[in-house]
């Protein structure tokens, strides 16, 4: 069973930064297909950002030019980078994973952007 472990949120500022980081156990991290989702509350989870295999990424228009999605294949891990941060993104983050059939997400970590 593959498992998805968040870590990274909490509370911020309007205007400020935080990092998520997602670390994925098991042997074929390089293969996935990874992503950050969000939900807000009363809210649909929604898409943030994706990132191949190889490395190419795609944003949501409401994350473009403020958030970065990256990963280091050597330690199994996706990162969130995310600045310039709105009250509208407070939300659960999650992690996710896809590979042909197979699909995982993480728990999930509350980011909170508030003053």
């Amino acid at each position: 069973q593959v498992q998805l472990v968040e870590s990274g949120g909490g509370l911020v500022q309007p205007g400020g930064s935080l990092s998520l980081s997602c670390e994925v156990s098991g042997s074929f991290f390089d293969f996935y297909f990874m992503g950050w989702y969000r939900q807000a509350p009363d809210n649909q989870r929604e898409l943030v950002a994706t990132i191949t295999s190889g490395g190419g990424t795609n944003y949501a228009d409401f994350v473009k030019g403020r958030f970065t999605i990256s990963r280091d294949n050597a330690k199994n891990t996706l990162y969130l980078q995310m600045n310039e941060m709105k009250p509208e993104d407070t939300a659960v983050y999650y992690c996710n994973a896809k590979f042909g059939k197979f699909e995982s997400w993480g728990q999930g970590t509350q980011v909170t952007v508030s003053s």
